[in-house]
């Protein structure tokens, strides 16, 4: 298993492209994004199956100093990256600690960045969901903008058979970026959820990176307001 080179996606943000993973019948890309912080470390963001080219890859951009999932729904290649990074700080969001006992986590996520990441980094959590809390990043330096699980866009060749129609009926399959018709469903508390979405949306967004989904390079604000304007509070 050969994960793709790291590419760049701008400044001191690089991205990798992992194995597909089966869920509920579908395959699934991933995709992991590495980000420089100050001081010449590294933050590793919903990290995707180790290889040892990746590894070396990373190895030569500098230390890895963290390690996240920005939901508790990404925790498949955690372990075999804490194994190889056993100094870097480990970050659990909602959910992920129990989930994943076997797993040894060191923080928390939270509300506020990290002060190793604070200067590149703002977060927020999108709360209000029955199926997962999900951190999503605006990464300042290249005006990007990270989503994991609650946007997604592929495209219309992605599936077949039934599981098109499912995908398309789900909202996963369309021009742009999309919130699936599961995760919108599942949003009990909605004026948690638009408060939260409001402060991403105010963020100066030019780019949208997703965990599964063709990534946006010009125009991710605009973007991002279309996909989330039918969440009213």
């Amino acid at each position: 298993m050969q994960a793709a080179p790291l590419q760049p996606f701008g400044d001191g943000l690089w991205i990798a492209d992992g194995p597909r993973v089966s869920v509920l019948g579908f395959d699934y890309p991933t995709r992991m994004a590495v980000i420089a912080l100050p001081g010449g470390g590294l933050l590793l963001w919903s990290p995707i199956a180790c290889t040892p080219a990746l590894q070396a890859e990373i190895d030569a951009l500098g230390p890895v100093r963290h390690i996240l999932s920005p939901n508790h729904l990404h925790h498949l290649f955690l372990a075999e990256w804490f194994e190889a990074y056993p100094d870097a700080a480990r970050h659990a969001p909602k959910g992920l600690r129990e989930k994943r006992r076997d797993l040894d986590f060191t923080h928390d996520l939270g509300t506020a960045p990290h002060p190793d990441w604070q200067v590149v980094l703002d977060q927020q959590p999108i709360r209000g969901n029955r199926i997962t809390t999900e951190w999503v990043f605006h990464h300042r330096p290249s005006r990007t903008t990270l989503f994991c699980d609650l946007l997604q866009q592929f495209p219309d060749s992605a599936f077949t058979g039934w599981r098109r129609i499912v995908a398309r009926l789900d909202r996963m399959i369309g021009a742009e970026p999309s919130v699936p018709r599961k995760f919108r469903l599942a949003f009990v508390d909605r004026a948690t959820a638009h408060a939260d979405i409001a402060q991403t949306l105010a963020w100066p967004t030019e780019r949208v990176l997703m965990a599964h989904g063709t990534p946006v390079t010009a125009q991710g604000q605009a973007q991002l307001h279309r996909a989330f304007g039918w969440l009213k509070a």
